[in-house]
């Protein structure tokens, strides 16, 4: 029974988010999102409101048990990020270099921060953004580096620069900081960031939206490789990490965020990426988009086998 009633809270905040999806489509196509307030709603979250809750987050009691399971999270995201590189490479074989190209990025790159951090916050509450916040560190690392690889055949020179200085980053060495020294914010500093931190979620959801209302429905489910990296990005790639993980003594909640965040859709830059580095950026695009919308059944199917 308690095992049902979990289930059916999962599947409810699925739903929340998935509507949250379907007001910025609306919004989207009756032109009250536009194309550029789509972009800065991008980076007032990135520059904001995320870096908020993240440090917010951090509002934990320091404890051994703590310090561990942050160290835990960094190398379980980690190794999850190399595995998955690993088995991209294996695949895609017989594709040619633009949809391989573009299928091996959505294979490493989930939407563990837009898409991942709201899931994370409804099901496990503040801890999950704590441990999420950890596991995006390598997932940014990597972003700036192999990710740009993918599509330029080398990386940024400028990429420990970029790693140094990027937002989440940043937020994420401020939290370590409160969260070590045992530091507490002023009340109504605290409170102030907290509710500006709190609006990511349905931001997040409402770009999501905002971004699928942008893509041609007809041509959007157009191809066998949209399906294939689908179900690699979308089953595969979770299941393996869950039997993996599995087989050691994790804590739950560690267990849980490592697997929702594997079982994410393709990353939104994976079309920026494409853009900028001269992949197939319209490949790219439907990927998110079929990905995105094929999530709304596989991520709740992935919570009730955890």
């Amino acid at each position: 029974m308690e095992k049902l009633m979990n289930a059916n809270v999962v599947v409810s905040q699925i739903v929340v988010l998935f509507l949250i999806i379907v007001f910025g489509f609306f919004a989207r196509k009756r032109n009250i999102i536009s194309g550029d307030m789509t972009k800065k709603l991008s980076e007032l979250i990135l520059q904001v409101t995320q870096p908020l809750l993240i440090i917010t987050s951090f509002n934990f009691e320091l404890s051994k048990e703590m310090l561990r399971n942050v160290g835990l999270i960094f190398l379980l995201s980690m190794g999850i990020h190399v595995f998955s590189m690993v088995v991209s490479q294996i695949l895609y074989l017989g594709y040619p270099d633009n949809v391989k190209n573009v299928l091996k990025y959505v294979t490493v790159f989930s939407n563990c921060g837009f898409m991942g951090f709201p899931v994370l916050e409804s099901i496990l509450g503040n801890i999950g953004i704590f441990y999420g916040s950890i596991y995006v560190i390598p997932f940014n690392m990597l972003t700036l580096s192999y990710g740009v690889a993918v599509f330029a055949g080398k990386s940024d020179k400028d990429t420990l620069k970029k790693i140094l200085f990027h937002p989440v980053i940043i937020s994420v060495v401020v939290g370590m900081i409160l969260f070590l020294l045992q530091l507490k914010l002023p009340a109504p500093l605290y409170k102030a960031a907290s509710m500006v931190g709190s609006m990511t979620s349905p931001l997040s959801m409402l770009i999501v939206g905002a971004v699928l209302a942008n893509m041609p429905i007809k041509k959007m489910f157009v191809g066998l490789p949209l399906y294939y990296g689908s179900v690699v990005r979308l089953i595969l790639l979770p299941v393996l990490v869950m039997g993996a993980l599995r087989c050691f003594a994790l804590p739950d909640d560690i267990l849980r965020t490592c697997v929702i965040l594997t079982a994410m859709p393709a990353a939104v830059n994976t079309v920026i990426f494409a853009e900028k580095y001269g992949g197939d950026a319209e490949l790219a695009s439907r990927f998110v988009g079929i990905s995105t919308i094929l999530s709304t059944v596989t991520i709740p199917l992935v919570m009730l086998v955890i």
